[in-house]
């Protein structure tokens, strides 16, 4: 063989062998309801449990992200167009919305939910052990423990009668989670004011209502949403000079006073190792949907203190996080 041909046969190999390297690196699709910005704390929660299964980002796995960047209504399309992509699993985190809609997108690819609420309730699967099909995850105790939420600030308010609550009404858990917040407000004798907002321009004005109604404080529901705005929420909350709780860390660590949820970054982590597994191989249906039973109460003294809140010693006894 001349040198010339040599020269070609090996390049033209080369050339050849390039791309399949390439294709060789399995796709993971990740939809997320936000932005990179408000993500940041589960993807490195997330990229944790990847590596935990022998995945780094770039070196053996690639990743292709989809943000609905709050609009909740481009879910879907975003779901279709990475289901339409060739990738070898489906990562929805972030909420009942997302899982349904990448379940909608795809009933072939494997898709690994995160979510609070019960899966089996709002349709996402059939059986927590036996999920089957071509969905499998992780879910928190977020949405359960809404009503604890109101029971911690009639314990911190306990000369106040008159509580707000808010509820996002676009969330799929929005309504079992109100029925739950009334029958507590029921066993505790206190009187609800129910405030809906499912923009960031209603905000100001639910914390003005608080005010006008004389309530004694302000129980975020669990959503997702409201999740990713803690820094806004607490500012305002600071500002108006109301005693609020969400279910996020992030709410105290930005100056709100407390917080009492799910651990984030666990069912992210758990994410993380679920997709790992599935491109080793293993099957969806084969894996039982994980419940995060960890749940955690942040405290905020500082913010407490600026209230001129003292709070009860059996709460602070068993926080988990006390912010000085």
């Amino acid at each position: 063989m001349r040198r010339r041909d040599f020269i070609a046969l090996v390049g033209s190999a080369m050339a050849w062998m390039t791309p399949a390297g390439a294709q060789t690196m399995p796709v993971i699709g990740y939809l997320g309801s936000e932005t990179p910005e408000r993500y940041s704390s589960r993807l490195n929660a997330f990229r944790s449990g990847l590596a935990e299964a022998g995945y780094a980002e770039g070196r053996n796995v690639a990743i292709e992200f989809r943000w609905a960047e709050g609009q909740y209504s481009r879910l879907p399309a975003l779901a279709t167009d990475l289901a339409s992509r060739q990738i070898n699993v489906l990562v929805a985190a972030g909420g009942a919305e997302v899982a349904l809609a990448a379940k909608s997108a795809t009933a072939t690819i494997p898709i690994v939910f995160e979510m609070g609420g019960d899966p089996i309730a709002l349709g996402v699967v059939d059986s927590l052990s036996r999920p089957g099909g071509n969905l499998t995850g992780v879910s928190s105790l977020s949405v359960e423990v809404s009503r604890k939420r109101l029971e911690f600030m009639r314990e911190v308010r306990p000369g106040t009668n008159v509580f707000a609550v808010a509820i996002n009404p676009t969330s799929p858990t929005s309504h079992s989670q109100l029925k739950n917040l009334r029958a507590a407000a029921d066993s505790l004798g206190v009187e609800l004011v129910v405030l809906k907002a499912s923009n960031e321009q209603e905000f100001d004005n639910m914390f003005t209502t608080v005010h006008e109604t004389h309530a004694g404080g302000l129980v975020f529901s669990s959503d997702p949403y409201f999740a990713y705005r803690s820094q806004q929420l607490a500012a305002l909350a600071v500002r108006h000079a109301v005693p609020a709780m969400t279910q996020s860390r992030d709410f105290p660590l930005a100056g709100g006073l407390m917080s009492y949820g799910g651990d984030f970054a666990q069912s992210h982590r758990h994410t993380g190792i679920y997709a790992g597994r599935i491109l080793k191989g293993e099957k969806p249906a084969d894996l039982p949907v994980q419940r995060v039973t960890k749940v955690e109460l942040f405290i905020n003294l500082k913010s407490a203190n600026a209230l001129g809140i003292s709070l009860p010693p059996s709460i602070l006894s068993s926080a988990d996080g006390v912010i000085e």
